[in-house]
């Protein structure tokens, strides 16, 4: 962050200073809310969580180097105490946004947000200083943290905007206004919590309506090929730049193909030129996330050359996503457990039918979450596509949801062993264990709450200790 003195800091969020002998001491290290990354210098923030409460650790967190707390009750150290520490944080977010000399680009989107993230960060980072959410901390918590890591060395500060709701990306614009607002797609995440999808683009919408005009440097990059997504140009004032492989996308992808062991390549065309993109990233719908990054990449000074050879040399950041690894047997187990939604559970498996072109592949899939009354037909319709696929196995994981995946299969022609339902990710484990072999391809995937990441770390470490079984 940058330094502030902690009797700045109480104004700016009209919190009450105490036990602090001198008020004039600055925070120059990180805010932090986890007590294991306090370093000299933090500022720690003190939540009240329903199994944790932050205000227990602060002798701890003040021998391990923090300068105070940020807290909601007085607590024998130093602390500036507020009424609510969740709002005081985003105050203090606000504050330090405004002060910063950085571009801010938020993004939102159903699906690909936190790959676009990771894209983006690193295609800017190649330009100048650039911070950017770590993983998917994207909400009213770890939005303000993420900017409050900027520095006065920071010129581009990236972030992720989650919303269940509407108002939650207003919210979270209100607290770091952005320049350039991207978004990237309307799908059916959370569809169970919105109650369709025009509540979702109204949600993501709240992005653009924050940017500011023309005049003032606003730009709003939409997808050309998500119709609910080009029509929230009527709601903004900023100017609108179009990505896609629409013939009408200002940033857009010719020639798009997949090399044989499933990375995107394709023709990049910008306003200031072509270049040719080969992605380390696994999955056609890389694609749309590539380009999204070109076009706020493109807005900001870098040539058609710069973005591709930075598109072409970016890894992924984020654990569990497209995180494929090679076997010493030739297996390849590609871990996408991180979530799931039906967009992002047809990329993975369109990605893992072109990795398994002359192999044999594995789907083990979990339930979808958050999807209300669509749960059975969006279920049903995913297990008809891995059949469509030609996937060699599905492996549907779990309960109720895991069955309708099967069901699905079943009905699309899958009527011999090429589907199975398992109970519970042991079980997946030890089916695998036992059937594996030499040259399979493994996707794994489902919603956060399932924990399928343990099933893929299960057959990682199988394959390093040489026990599976081959035929």
């Amino acid at each position: 962050m940058i330094a502030l003195s902690l009797a700045e800091i109480a104004e700016v969020v009209g919190g009450q200073t105490h036990d602090i002998p001198d008020p004039s001491v600055q925070v120059t290290g990180s805010v932090v809310r986890d007590s294991r990354e306090v370093e000299p210098g933090s500022l720690f923030v003190a939540f009240v969580g329903e199994h944790v409460d932050g205000h227990d650790f602060a002798e701890a967190v003040v021998e391990a180097g923090a300068v105070a707390l940020l807290a909601s009750r007085p607590v024998g150290v130093p602390a500036i105490v507020v009424d609510d520490v969740q709002s005081a944080l985003g105050a203090l977010a606000r504050h330090v946004v405004r002060r910063l000399g950085a571009t801010l680009v938020a993004l939102t989107g159903s699906a690909g947000k936190t790959s676009t993230k990771d894209l983006i960060a690193q295609v800017l980072a190649r330009k100048a200083p650039t911070v950017f959410t770590p993983g998917s901390l994207n909400n009213e918590i770890g939005l303000p943290l993420t900017a409050l890591s900027a520095t006065a060395e920071t010129r581009f500060l990236v972030l992720e905007m989650g919303a269940r709701g509407i108002g939650h990306i207003r919210y979270l614009a209100d607290l770091t206004p952005p320049k350039i607002g991207l978004v990237l797609n309307v799908g059916t995440a959370h569809i169970g919590e919105f109650g369709g999808r025009e509540q979702i683009a109204q949600a993501k919408g709240e992005l653009v309506e924050a940017l500011p005009s023309v005049e003032e440097g606003g730009v709003a990059v939409l997808n050309a090929d998500d119709p609910l997504v080009r029509a929230m140009a009527s709601r903004t004032q900023a100017k609108v730049i179009l990505f896609g492989e629409s013939g009408e996308a200002d940033v857009r992808a010719e020639n798009v193909r997949l090399t044989d062991s499933g990375q995107p390549a394709f023709s990049l065309h910008t306003p200031s030129g072509c270049s040719e993109v080969t992605m380390r990233l696994y999955g056609e719908h890389h694609v749309s996330n590539a380009l999204a990054a070109a076009a706020v990449a493109h807005e900001l000074g870098m040539s058609a050359d710069e973005i591709a050879t930075a598109l072409s040399e970016a890894g992924s950041l984020s654990r569990w996503r497209m995180e494929v690894t090679e076997r010493p047997d030739g297996v390849t187990i590609v871990n996408d457990a991180y979530n799931a939604n039906p967009e992002s559970m047809r990329a993975a498996l369109r990605a893992l039918a072109a990795m398994g072109r002359e192999r044999r592949t594995w789907a083990v899939l979990g339930k979808m979450a958050e999807l209300g009354d669509e749960a059975l037909a969006e279920h049903d319709a995913v297990g008809r596509l891995a059949v469509r696929l030609n996937v060699g196995k599905l492996v549907a994981v779990g309960g109720r949801e895991a069955s309708w995946l099967q069901l699905g299969a079943y009905n699309e022609g899958s009527w011999g062993e090429e589907s199975v339902h398992v109970s519970d990710a042991q079980a997946a484990v030890d089916l695998l264990r036992s059937e594996l072999r030499p040259g399979d391809v493994v996707l794994v995937k489902a919603s956060r709450s399932v924990g399928l990441e343990s099933v893929a770390q299960a057959l990682i470490e199988t394959g390093a200790e040489g026990e599976v079984a081959a035929r």
